[in-house]
């Protein structure tokens, strides 16, 4: 208790002592100065002034003065404020048909500085906004300011940047092609392809610096599938399609493009067939094994995708690896989409495979037929027993001896081969792909002469 009361008492000698030496003080010499001034002049005042009251009571009155000047000075001072009004459009001045102008900020900052009432009561009010004056510059470089019109004149403000060096230019013209690009094709549904796009005009005309103009390698409608509204087969127009120009490396050229958007009609197909599954086992099995049977989960599918890769399909094949397998087995398979293809109508299926104990069977006279022979060239074997081979089939008995010759194609790859006579790789292939074909002739001797 001792030490809060001599802490007190210590913290209040020294605010007298402050005010003692920085106010009564000096206010005191100024009087005696002033009474020492008046000494003999008027002896009612100097006896007035020598009592230590009267000092004391002018003290605190000066005092009181001096402190009433300083709060209201600083009332001032606590009152100013100061907001920033970010990003204010900046609005050109010029002849817009007849010159481009670079290097002015869109947009800038503005320090509103005074009172807050004052501030509360610009933001209220409209104002000119930002503006800069470029009537009658001429091409070339010219340094600018700034300038924001207020109607409250009692706040101050400052432009972030108020001075920018901008850049004329004379504006041109030409006439560019004009071509499309679909965006966000990956939201369209996969069963759905966009066929055919018309714009309402085939060409566009750019303005701008004659140097950005050079630069414009392509003008292009962007169609963004995102815009369309449930979208689904058949013919639908998509109006402000905006335009975009780009360079030789896909990068924006900034010029006016006129008109800056079109109207584009859209044709949505729907190509699709069905098609069979076709399962193809792979690598050997374990010895003494042939495969009895293979039965897929499903044994075909409609495949959805562009006009061209639907035609083109007539199978999806599906291969599964059989190297090493003594037991019966159930393959889980994810179908891949072929190029081109969209959509599955059936993603995974299941294939089990039955196994059986192997036997062989030959079956002879299979005649070698050519394949990729050049149209300007014929083939003939060099003799009788290259006309022909021995064929040895393994699989399952009841799927071998239901084989005939003609479920079995013996061939010749003739590719790239020119008049004379050569060896080729005699290859074997049957219908039945859960069999082995193996040719017991490995290769033959053909003649390749001109037509």
């Amino acid at each position: 208790m001792k030490k809060i009361c001599k802490f007190f008492k210590t913290v209040f000698r020294a605010i007298f002592s402050f005010f003692d030496r920085w106010l009564i003080t000096p206010i005191t010499k100024l009087i005696l100065k002033i009474t020492h001034g008046l000494k003999g002049n008027n002896r009612g005042l100097e006896k007035l002034l020598n009592k230590k009251s009267t000092l004391l009571v002018i003290s605190l009155l000066l005092a009181f003065g001096a402190f009433i000047i300083i709060d209201r000075n600083s009332n001032v001072m606590i009152d100013q404020y100061a907001e920033i009004l970010y990003k204010q459009k900046v609005t050109a001045n010029y002849n817009e048909e007849l010159y481009v102008v670079e290097g002015l900020p869109k947009t800038v900052d503005i320090t509103l500085i005074g009172q807050k009432r004052h501030i509360f009561l610009a933001k209220q009010k409209p104002s000119g906004g930002v503006t800069v004056d470029l009537t009658g510059l001429k091409p070339g470089n010219h340094k600018v300011t700034l300038k924001y019109s207020q109607q409250i004149k009692s706040i101050n403000y400052r432009v972030d940047p108020s001075n920018v060096t901008v850049t004329i230019y004379e504006k041109v013209s030409e006439t560019k092609p004009l071509t499309y690009d679909i965006l966000h094709k990956d939201s369209l549904d996969s069963k759905l392809y966009i066929s055919n796009v018309k714009l309402n005009r085939d060409n566009v005309i750019v303005k701008g610096a004659e140097y950005k103009l050079q630069k414009v390698a392509t003008v292009k409608a962007l169609i963004d599938v995102d815009n369309m509204v449930n979208p689904k087969a058949g013919e639908l127009t998509l109006k402000d399609v905006p335009l975009v120009a780009y360079d030789d490396n896909g990068e924006v050229v900034d010029v006016e493009i006129v008109p800056s958007k079109l109207n584009a009609d859209i044709t949505i197909t729907s190509p699709s067939k069905e098609v069979p599954i076709k399962v193809i086992p792979k690598g050997d099995l374990a010895f003494g094994q042939s495969i009895k049977s293979i039965t897929p989960s499903s044994t075909s599918l409609t495949v959805y995708g562009t006009e061209d890769a639907v035609n083109k399909i007539n199978v999806i094949e599906v291969p599964i690896d059989v190297k090493g397998l003594e037991n019966d087995k159930t393959y889980n398979i994810t179908l891949g989409k072929p190029t081109g293809i969209t959509e599955l109508s059936v993603k995974t299926i299941s294939v089990e495979v039955k196994l059986d104990k192997s036997t062989t069977k030959e079956f002879t006279n299979i005649p070698i037929e050519t394949e990729n022979l050049d149209s300007k060239y014929s083939v003939q074997a060099l003799n009788k027993e290259d006309s022909s081979v021995t064929v040895v089939v393994k699989g399952s008995k009841d799927i071998v001896d239901a084989i005939k010759n003609e479920n079995i194609k013996a061939y010749i790859d003739l590719k790239g081969l020119t008049p004379g006579e050569h060896e080729v790789d005699v290859k074997v292939k049957g219908d039945d792909l859960k069999l082995s074909y193996t040719s017991k002739t490995k290769k033959v001797k053909v003649k390749i002469t001109q037509k």
